[in-house]
């Protein structure tokens, strides 16, 4: 079956429902006080305003808010282009969304509380004001600012590859999604995002819940679709989900996501911008529900080979099912909740590295909205330009080096909250360790997210960002140990600091 081309149907309803939601969300500083009659009774500065929402959104805006910017572009083209091209290898992103959500539960709400009582408003923040070090807070910004740009740049394809199916090639559609981007994030902050995010999930639910009802319809039944998905992947004997020797990879890639997935800015935005720690702790009770809708397309990968979709782009496997089953109107539309469910978390991680450059690395100006906003335009231009300078076989792969950068913060953020005797210099040295084994393993594997080891007889492919925050905590510990015997120091001497207001 052959995708049709697109009309102007299609192309009328994804710029329907595409502009609508960039002018509901440029202009939310205008509607929003209709929705919230209730007088302020906090006073928050425009910077905070404008990157952390006032810190007042409850259970209901945070679910979307949160559930927004972790399913993303690399849930709804990533993910099943990677099913497409490995089978069941491409299902990893399921178990480390369940993994991810306890860690929630029994972390985030306690790095809430130390961001609120210390006005914090990033990972760097919480981390200067424990350790009391300006580099190592210059450190955990850098990594945050640099690891969130391959992943801004994945939203930033997942708009240009529902532009391309609609007809429109060269650098146009790439161009569209920039210039769309930096529009909604500038005139709107983290409102923008906040209360258009469930028109984005309303629309995605619909898209995809019309995919997996009709999709097998028209192919015979899921029996039938499995059946001509397993022609054309790879044949895995004994009737495994994976092969062998993509179990390791399999199991570590979701492990190593599932420590990193809370570590990126705007992940991390989206929890301090909650209300309250309850609403955090909600919010990991209910947030799995999303896990079922990615499972659900995950499937989409499986679906075009029973379709028979053929295409050099793995990107566009997801655009060209659509085509291929949908009247074009409909196609317009899952093609605009696409585009959105990469506009919504784009915006987001924006504002999550400007808050960083803001408030760790010109921290004069942390309070300046101009400022802020020519920082996210900053962050911007940076990921297009790891669209067209980064060659990334797959687009996960730029969501999963993204990771490898993130997870050099785990020992800083993560383990500096625990009664650990770790001090500022030994954490510099394991983060600059991690983050130098991690990018040169990236680099010297052609940004695949798996590294080949072998070990007293064990050979395997282990997740980059695992083996890099091994590194990074092995030297983290002794160069721990050796500056204390160096120092000569008691167990009490370098204990961090337990004031955990901002510093400066």
């Amino acid at each position: 079956m052959s995708a049709s081309l697109p009309d102007n149907a299609a192309i009328g309803v994804f710029i329907l429902f595409f502009v609508a939601t960039i002018v509901l969300g440029s202009t939310v500083r205008f509607w929003r006080p209709l929705l919230n009659r209730r007088k302020a009774t906090t006073h928050h500065s425009q910077g905070e305003e404008w990157g952390l929402g006032g810190r007042e959104f409850g259970a209901w805006v945070t679910w979307f808010l949160v559930g927004g910017d972790f399913y993303t572009a690399y849930t709804v083209i990533a993910v099943p282009a990677l099913v497409y091209s490995t089978g069941g290898f491409g299902f990893f992103a399921l178990p480390y969304t369940i993994i991810v959500y306890p860690f929630i539960f029994a972390v985030m709400p306690k790095l809430w509380t130390i961001a609120r009582d210390g006005g914090h408003a990033t990972a760097a923040d919480i981390v200067r004001a424990r350790f009391g070090s300006r580099t190592l807070e210059l450190a955990v910004a850098i990594s945050g600012l640099v690891a969130v740009l391959p992943y801004i740049a994945l939203q930033l394809i997942g708009i240009r590859t529902v532009v391309e199916a609609l007809g429109y090639t060269g650098m146009l559609p790439l161009l569209f999604a920039f210039v769309s981007l930096a529009a909604y994030t500038w005139l709107g902050g983290l409102h923008a995002p906040a209360l258009t995010a469930f028109i984005k999930d309303v629309m995605i639910y619909i898209a995809v819940l019309a995919a997996v009802i009709i999709v097998p319809i028209h192919l015979g039944g899921y029996g039938a679709m499995f059946h001509a998905a397993t022609e054309h992947l790879p044949a895995i004997p004994g009737g495994r989900i994976v092969s062998q020797d993509q179990t390791v990879p399999y199991a570590t890639l979701a492990l190593s996501s599932a420590f990193a997935a809370f570590l990126y800015p705007h992940t991390l935005t989206g929890i301090l911008a909650a209300k309250s720690a309850d609403t955090i702790r909600q919010n990991a009770v209910f947030l799995p529900i999303y896990t079922i809708v990615l499972g659900l397309i995950a499937l989409l990968g499986l679906m075009a080979h029973a379709a028979g979709i053929v295409t050099t782009s793995s990107s566009q496997v997801v655009p060209q099912l659509f085509l291929a089953i949908f009247p074009s109107w409909f196609a317009g539309f899952c093609f605009a909740a696409i585009a959105v469910g990469a506009l919504v978390p784009a915006s987001v991680m924006a504002i999550g590295a400007a808050n960083l450059i803001m408030h760790n690395i010109l921290p004069r100006h942390s309070e300046s909205v101009t400022g802020s906003r020519l920082a996210g335009l900053g962050v911007k231009v940076g990921a297009l330009g790891c669209v067209v300078f980064l060659n990334a076989k797959f687009a996960i792969d730029l969501q999963l080096l993204g990771g490898v950068i993130i997870l050099q913060t785990f020992p800083a953020l993560i383990m500096g909250l625990l009664p650990l005797r770790l001090s500022a210099p030994a954490l510099i040295g394991g983060w600059a360790s991690g983050s130098l084994f991690g990018l040169g393993l990236c680099w010297l594997d052609g940004l695949k997210p798996v590294h080949p080891i072998a070990f007293g007889g064990f050979s395997a492919s282990v997740s980059t960002g695992l083996l890099a925050l091994g590194v990074n905590i092995m030297v983290t510990m002794v160069l721990g140990s050796v500056i204390r015997l160096a120092l000569g120091a008691s167990p009490s001497t370098l204990q961090p600091r337990q004031n955990m207001r901002r510093q400066g």
